[in-house]
């Protein structure tokens, strides 16, 4: 078994990919003053998959936070398909083609499902086979059965499969998903699994999950990063983890737990 620091990058050292779709470099950002991640870079081809891990703390929020404009910005530089989104604020990196998932789900409660996916649609981008609310009802069709349900009367795993939702008909190019699976019972976890599979591995749309469960999602990704105190411990192949336990768990603890 390979030794896990004979697989630890320099810190801050990008993924390697040929056509980067999403290429961040020296990040450094936290909120106010306090700077939480720190020359953090990361590269994602066009429909790839990365899986985020780390230990409670260690900024794995915080980074998609940054992506998404939610931060202060120290330094670093963000770009999406050579389009610079660093010094753009979160609309206009959400019209730029990132959508984001954040832990609270952020579902407008008070409108029913079919109005939480039609007050924020986007028009398609070219070429883009488009996202509408009737299609993202057939990856979900819990959803399907309760569009007329307010948001209030949803359950858990109804409220994210809405959250994801209404990221994917901003028909962006980049999904941030923080933490998806959170707190939902077993069954639905499997259905939300399968779903975001189908969204990345056939539909194309590259995408970034944090995630407490690894095994389960490094199953459907291609790379990986782990942070470790704000910085990147582990940069490479999501199957190099995938088969490692000891590496896995001596990266995010006893156990192989993302907490």
């Amino acid at each position: 078994m390979t030794p896990a620091s004979s697989t630890l990058p320099s810190p801050g050292a990008p993924l390697l990919s040929s056509t980067p779709l999403l290429s961040a470099a020296g990040l450094s950002a936290g909120y106010d003053a306090a700077i939480i991640i720190e020359n953090v870079s990361l590269e994602l081809g066009a429909g790839e998959t990365l899986a985020l891990l780390g230990r409670n703390g260690t900024g794995k929020t915080t980074l998609i936070n940054t992506l998404v404009g939610a931060t202060v910005l120290h330094a670093g530089t963000i770009h999406l398909d050579a389009v610079p989104l660093h010094g753009l604020p979160s609309h206009l990196r959400a019209a730029a083609g990132v959508g984001w998932v954040p832990q609270e789900r952020s579902i407008f409660r008070s409108l029913t499902v079919l109005e939480n996916l039609t007050a924020v649609a986007r028009a398609p981008r070219p070429g883009q086979a488009p996202w509408t609310p009737e299609r993202v009802f057939e990856f979900f069709p819990r959803l399907a059965e309760r569009r007329r349900n307010l948001g209030t009367q949803l359950s858990g795993g109804e409220q994210q499969m809405l959250a994801i939702g209404r990221a994917l008909v901003l028909n962006p190019r980049l999904l941030l998903l923080d933490e998806p699976l959170e707190g939902l019972a077993p069954i639905i976890v499997e259905e939300l699994l399968a779903a975001i599979a189908r969204i990345t591995r056939d539909e194309g749309l590259s995408a970034i999950i944090v995630e407490q469960h690894p095994q389960a999602i490094l199953a459907i990704s291609e790379r990986a990063v782990v942070l470790d105190q704000g910085r990147v411990a582990f940069a490479g192949a999501a199957v190099t983890l995938r088969d490692d336990a000891a590496l896995l768990a001596s990266l995010i603890g006893v156990g192989g737990s993302a907490a």
